[in-house]
């Protein structure tokens, strides 16, 4: 948050605000024939599915601004919408962004805000054409929906996945959660005190896990050049046990995977110990990894095993075999959604 130099938004206007947010884009898309500057923006697509989709973000219960600098915030949330898209098995392509904001928010606050969503769509080259803002008297909320395209026989699921299918996923699990504790434990160590630093030292990945999320663009482009089309497709936001149960459930399996081929970072498995957490359950119900699962046919496994950052972890089953994690000692544990879910008490 910005201290000093601080313009208040009141003096802008709600239109000022966004014409002052939102002057120096320009549209990257062919599909995006108008964005922001009119009562609704104009999209084309031809011969192409729509995707939409939306995500609320709370102030208090999805972010901590205490250690979540704004640009950040707006990275994240720009990120977290692609990877919706992504898991799709499409191409996201324009974003609208609404906010409410509290007093204690000032012009340079959402600059910073806005520059990282600007940053996360230049890299996905999304273009921003509309939004909101309002004012809030319960701290920052931000709304964002995503809208993308695919190819009408490339649209991945969560309902295909048929017995026999290799479930893979992409990156390393855990680590956005170890970071989240970690951040957790400096706030309540350094509350008190103004002029101690916190110790991030060999940690920086974790925290990069939780603060600038990545969406993995790459690996759908990697699966589409291998001529793999994943019979069904998630993205780990809630944890990948939950994640797995809402494949199997939907597509009416069960599941095996093995505990030592779950990719996990080695942060991950040091912070770990430190806590004293159990490393798999930090893995499978963490969350806010942003990773994609999937699962492909058993034909596609010289295939997808070719492609980098891709582990296969198990496969699908009978339903009746139900959702089975083989432990490394060989035991056989029911895998249950221990996952985040916001509407718990």
């Amino acid at each position: 948050m910005h201290e000093g130099n601080r313009t208040e938004i009141s003096t802008l206007g709600e239109f000022g605000l966004i014409k002052h947010l939102t002057q120096d884009i320009t549209l990257q898309n062919n599909e995006s024939k108008y964005g922001v500057g009119d009562d609704a923006a104009v999209l084309e697509f031809a011969e192409k599915q729509v995707l939409v989709t939306t995500d609320l973000l709370m102030e208090g219960v999805h972010f901590d601004l205490v250690y979540t600098p704004l640009k950040h915030l707006g990275y994240k949330s720009a990120m977290v919408n692609f990877s919706d898209i992504y898991a799709m098995n499409g191409t996201p392509k324009q974003i609208t962004i609404s906010l409410a904001v509290s007093k204690r928010f000032c012009i340079e606050d959402l600059e910073d805000f806005y520059e990282g969503v600007k940053l996360a769509c230049q890299l996905h080259q999304v273009d921003i054409v509309g939004g909101d803002t309002t004012s809030s008297v319960t701290g920052l909320a931000i709304s964002i929906t995503c809208i993308g395209e695919a190819d009408k026989d490339k649209v991945v699921y969560r309902n295909g996945a048929k017995e026999t299918d290799l479930i893979c996923v992409s990156g390393d699990l855990g680590a956005a959660y170890m970071g989240l504790q970690l951040m957790e434990r400096e706030k309540a160590v350094f509350q008190g005190e103004k002029d101690v630093q916190p110790d991030f030292a060999g940690k920086e990945y974790l925290l990069e896990r939780l603060l600038k999320p990545e969406a993995r663009k790459d690996i759908i482009e990697a699966l589409g050049k291998a001529g793999i089309k994943p019979t069904a497709m998630m993205d780990i936001s809630d944890g990948l046990s939950s994640e797995l149960m809402h494949i199997c459930s939907q597509s009416h399996t069960g599941c095996r995977i093995y505990e030592d081929r779950i990719p996990i970072d080695y942060q991950t498995a040091v912070m770990a110990e430190e806590f004293n957490m159990n490393l798999t359950t930090c893995a499978l119900n963490g969350g806010e990894d942003y990773e994609l699962l999937f699962t492909v046919p058993l034909t596609d496994h010289e295939k997808v095993s070719q492609i980098k950052d891709v582990k296969v972890i198990g496969h699908i089953t009978k339903p009746e075999l139900g959702n089975v994690l083989v432990t490394r000692d060989g035991n056989e544990l029911e895998i249950k959604a221990q996952g985040w879910n916001p509407l718990q008490k």
